[in-house]
């Protein structure tokens, strides 16, 4: 997982940074996000979260990463680091978006929903032939329970 870095490393790569990442790696604003993305996920360990929050403010870690690091390296089980990473990417790393995108030097893309088949029911899938079915034509009666349009 991440190579871990001196304090003189990480400042001089801090130095390197565009003022826009230098403002969110120290800003109030993102420690109060990660506060309350931990609180409302029942993660006690937000200093280790913002630790890797921070590293990939600093490019240290690439964001595609920072969901595994985060069940990895803090013992996250595997849906709350979903949901952790989620929002925090959603309210630290997106409002900088271009700025990580250059320093990673690749595009950040939210993840997709996967695609599902279509069903019938809860849990019934349609199949091929079910849908080359003919359909039975309604029946060609007077519905008597609509009232009349005027």
């Amino acid at each position: 997982m991440p190579k871990e870095y001196t304090k003189e490393q990480l400042w001089k790569l801090y130095e390197k940074l565009p003022s826009e990442l230098k403002e969110a790696v120290f800003s109030e604003e993102t420690a109060e996000n990660i506060w309350d993305v931990c609180e409302k996920n029942a993660v006690e360990e937000v200093s280790q979260v913002a630790r890797y929050a921070g590293h990939v403010l600093m490019g240290v870690l690439a964001p595609d990463d920072f969901q595994e690091a985060l069940k990895k390296e803090v013992k996250l089980k595997k849906e709350v680091a979903k949901k952790v990473a989620q929002e925090i990417n959603r309210f630290i790393f997106y409002p900088v978006k271009p700025a990580l995108e250059e320093l990673h030097k690749v595009e950040i893309t939210p993840p997709t929903r996967p695609i599902t088949e279509p069903t019938i029911g809860p849990m019934e899938k349609v199949t091929a032939e079910e849908e080359t079915e003919e359909k039975p034509e309604a029946p060609a009666k007077k519905d008597t329970y609509r009232e009349p349009i005027e």
